[in-house]
């Protein structure tokens, strides 16, 4: 699903990224540890197109994004990719209702059709009693569940995630842990997380150590 090869990242004279080689199967669960620092958010975010590297070749399902211009890049990564941050980014003067649409909508989805599919993806989270409620009026955990539906409602290819349960308590961030693999289970979703949590990274099918740079598994 995912092949990076030769990626390497650079800010000034501080390599961040040296030569990093990885490939993720479809409906695998990784995940990325490291120090504080080490490049781990850097390499999500080159892996999810959200920045560039300097050097080396991405692959997703068979597309080389190195060879896609801008706008091509961001078609693929609206209908392909989903992401999952450490805070929500939930639009508060919208519904989760509406915050789960709008990747679909940015995509031309018909807005019945999306709205549909929002609102399975919402009870499928246990949120089917709270889709006309604004983030104010849902828990820390309610919200990132609706950003987990926002970042599924294009059907992508792999979902990123960036210290997902960094923002909750031990029980919420438990429940999402658990939900990530219902997913796999279920729809078969890849997905590459980024986290300090031991415990997430302990039982994801493999757990990647970024150390000088470099990916030890």
């Amino acid at each position: 699903m995912v092949e990076a090869h030769g990626i390497r990242k650079s800010y000034g004279k501080l390599e961040v990224l040296k030569d990093i080689h990885l490939q993720v199967a479809e409906g695998e669960i990784v995940s990325i540890v490291g120090a504080s620092g080490a490049g781990k958010s850097t390499l999500l975010q080159i892996l999810g197109t959200l920045d560039n590297a300097d050097e080396g070749k991405l692959i997703i399902r068979g597309k080389k994004l190195n060879e896609m211009n801008a706008n091509a890049l961001a078609d693929f990564r609206n209908q392909e990719l989903g992401f999952v941050f450490q805070f929500h980014h939930l639009l508060p003067e919208f519904t989760a209702l509406e915050n789960t649409c709008f990747p679909a909508f940015i995509q031309g989805a018909d807005k019945e059709e999306a709205e549909s599919r929002a609102r399975q993806l919402l009870e499928r989270l246990g949120l089917k009693e709270r889709w006309n409620h604004k983030p104010s009026e849902l828990s820390g955990g309610e919200q990132q569940r609706v950003a987990v539906a926002r970042a599924l409602i294009n059907q992508p290819a792999v979902v990123f995630a960036d210290e997902p349960s960094g923002n909750l308590d031990s029980v919420n961030s438990r429940e999402l842990h658990e939900l990530f693999f219902q997913l796999r289970d279920e729809m078969n979703q890849t997905f590459i997380i980024v986290t300090h949590n031991e415990e997430l990274a302990a039982k994801a099918d493999r757990c990647l150590t970024i150390r000088d740079g470099r990916i030890e598994e």
